[in-house]
């Protein structure tokens, strides 16, 4: 082919001016043409855009998506985290949905991560937030042609129980006909008292000892790929065990890492007893999981479980709730398969507030379990 086309860009050149142009162009114009419609079959090229946006339904890349939250500290000093850990498709008919494991909280730092897991999200009780929202088909079936289009988008944002009902302009991106890209244009800003998040933030400063400003910007980059003729988007179904995907090294932790950790479990506050009880409460249970969890992973520890309460009663009956409530946790690690001689357990009673006990929220707070390392 090519030394033909050669000779007939010889002959071109040889040709008059009048000759070449009615006779030789139309010649060498079809054949460009057969050339490039051969090259690129093969690769797919010559495939139609459909102008059925939703056709056949999408699936989220969770490898290539990205759902990040801007938070800043000490009123100057930004930090951009991110989710290593996301699902989500598009139905047929517009339908999307976006799943994120809080547990997969990613701020490039260990100790950072269990902080936000456990104080900041309490991914223990809420493990997902949720995003949905309904695409118009209408904005978008000339989508093949524009290959990118801006559009108002309604959506409502699920976090600790609380849903929020807001829209944002997003733009959508064709790649090709079997990938598209929804992206935020603009950063999307939360309080964090809207979201349930204030008791939280509170947790973080009092933990890492720095003021943390009580709003959080969002921005997103969700890429999908078109599902299959005949095998509709699936959603996979989350798996809520203890630090399922949670990002830090699986196995037996380092010295470190366990020291951390038992230091920022001691400020959870998540450890609950019926008033004037010392029978754990079944809405411990989740975060008594992790513990053991833990706790089973950092075996060359042993503990001291303490207990504490409110100024509210006696000294002497303070101090018996205490102690009683600290081996009610004893008891409930022993039962899960962790040495009985790997802990003691301490009642001080009212003996060691962290705050005045004269709010109904910081007599809560005094009221707490802890975990301590023992020195050998």
């Amino acid at each position: 082919m090519l030394n033909s086309l050669f000779i007939k860009f010889e002959s071109l050149h040889l040709c008059t001016q009048f000759i070449c142009e009615a006779i030789m162009r139309p010649i060498l114009k079809h054949l460009f043409h057969a050339v490039a419609l051969v090259v690129l079959l093969p690769i797919g090229m010559a495939s139609a855009q459909s102008s059925d946006p939703f056709e056949y339904g999408w699936n989220l890349d969770a490898d290539a998506s990205e759902l990040r939250f801007l938070s800043v500290k000490k009123s100057k000093i930004a930090e951009t985290s991110s989710f290593a850990t996301l699902s989500g498709l598009i139905t047929e008919d517009g339908q999307a949905q976006v799943r994120v494991l809080l547990d997969s909280v990613d701020t490039k730092v260990d100790l950072r991560n269990v902080r936000m897991r456990f104080l900041f999200f309490e991914t223990f009780r809420f493990p997902e937030a949720v995003i949905t929202t309904e695409l118009s088909p209408e904005l978008l079936t000339d989508l093949h042609l524009t290959r990118r289009k801006e559009i108002d988008l309604p959506y409502t944002f699920t976090l600790r129980g609380v849903t929020l009902e807001r829209s944002t302009d997003v733009s959508v991106t064709l790649i090709d006909n079997d990938r598209v890209v929804v992206s935020s244009i603009t950063p999307i800003a939360f309080t964090l008292e809207e979201l349930d998040l204030e008791e939280g933030r509170k947790k973080l400063e009092e933990a890492a000892n720095v003021d943390i400003t009580p709003v959080g910007i969002v921005s997103f980059n969700f890429v999908f790929d078109r599902a299959q003729q005949g095998t509709p988007p699936d959603l996979p179904e989350a798996v809520f065990t203890p630090a399922a995907v949670a990002l830090e090294d699986k196995g037996i932790m380092t010295e470190e890492a366990c020291l951390g950790r038992f230091e920022i479990l001691s400020k959870t506050g998540n450890i609950f007893f019926p008033s004037g009880s010392t029978r754990l409460d079944d809405q411990s249970l989740p975060l008594l999981e992790n513990i053991y969890d833990i706790v089973n992973r950092c075996p060359s520890f042993r503990l001291e479980i303490a207990g504490h309460t409110d100024s509210i009663g006696s000294d002497q009956q303070n101090q018996s709730i205490s102690e009683r409530r600290a081996a009610s946790v004893v008891s409930w690690l022993t039962d899960k398969g962790i040495p009985r001689d790997r802990l003691t357990s301490v009642g001080y009673g009212e003996a060691r507030p962290i705050v005045d006990n004269d709010t109904p929220e910081n007599r809560a707070r005094n009221r707490r379990i802890e975990f301590t390392v023992l020195v050998e």
